[in-house]
């Protein structure tokens, strides 16, 4: 499905919404009915100490941190801005980021060089890393449903692939780390006082009659677990009741043949000889 130049050196550039690194049109998606070359990717976070940042949630739960990873039809189109607001002209990668045991030294690459831009239109260089290490494993298990982007003007031109798997960083790498940076030190604003760069992500919106798809099958995802325990008792429950059914119906058919039995009664008889 996926694409890679490895080793890349990109730009952060700080824009109203949040940071995007421009990726080079050699990273590209295949599997898909056209060719979906790379643009950017970004972040979406929430507030300082908070780990609900994501757009995305799966089975309710969201996590501190999602990354995009944006792609244009380049078959049709010869822009990102061109192929924007096309139908299924975008395809987006989500990633959702949660906080784990281990460090993730891509994710503290990149991050690291966010205190060299603070405002907006600022550009900092990055040197190469290995994109694929900001995946998460697995990536054979995804969602996939067409959808808007998540900032305006919206457009309903997105074909969207959300991992189920996740990437994880450590809570070194938030609390007191680059995440914590990332809450921190960005503005959306020059002017006076400064507008922080927080809470940027959008609230989950209504399916509106979408389906979404699986390549997988979710094993016990189809219910909460306060759902799931309703549903083992009321199975319980269940087969309690028909092994009770059960004996009272063979019961009662022993009682019907007991009753319905004959007595033989065998007599005997003595032959008289003449």
């Amino acid at each position: 499905m996926l694409f890679f130049s490895l080793l890349l050196e990109v730009i952060w550039i700080l824009a109203a919404e949040g940071v995007q690194l421009s990726l080079p049109p050699t990273m590209y998606l295949e599997g898909l009915p056209r060719k979906y070359v790379a643009a950017q990717l970004h972040l979406h976070w929430g507030e300082t100490g908070s780990l609900r940042g994501s757009e995305h949630q799966i089975n309710g739960e969201a996590t501190a941190a999602e990354l995009h990873i944006v792609h244009y039809d380049s078959d049709s189109y010869d822009s990102l801005g061109e192929a924007a607001p096309k139908p299924q002209g975008l395809a987006v990668l989500g990633i959702l980021i949660e906080v784990g045991e281990a460090k993730n030294p891509v994710y503290e690459h990149i991050l690291s060089h966010l205190h060299e831009i603070r405002h907006k239109d600022q550009k900092t260089s990055v040197p190469p890393f290995n994109v694929g290490e900001l995946l998460p494993p697995q990536l054979n298990q995804f969602f996939r449903y067409n959808g808007s982007l998540t900032t305006p003007p919206c457009y309903q031109s997105v074909l969207w692939t959300v991992f189920n798997r996740r990437a994880q960083i450590s809570m070194g790498q938030v609390s007191g780390g680059e995440l914590e940076e990332l809450q921190e030190t960005l503005f959306s604003t020059e002017e006076e006082p400064s507008k922080l760069l927080v809470r940027n992500y959008r609230a989950p919106q209504p399916l509106n009659q979408r389906t979404v798809f699986a390549s997988f099958i979710q094993v016990g995802s189809l219910y909460t677990t306060g759902e799931m325990l309703s549903l083992g008792v009321g199975i319980l429950v269940g087969c309690l009741c028909l092994l009770l059914a059960v004996y009272f119906i063979a019961r009662k058919i022993r009682k019907k043949r007991l009753g319905n039995r004959k007595t033989v009664v065998f007599t005997s008889a003595r032959t008289t000889e003449a």
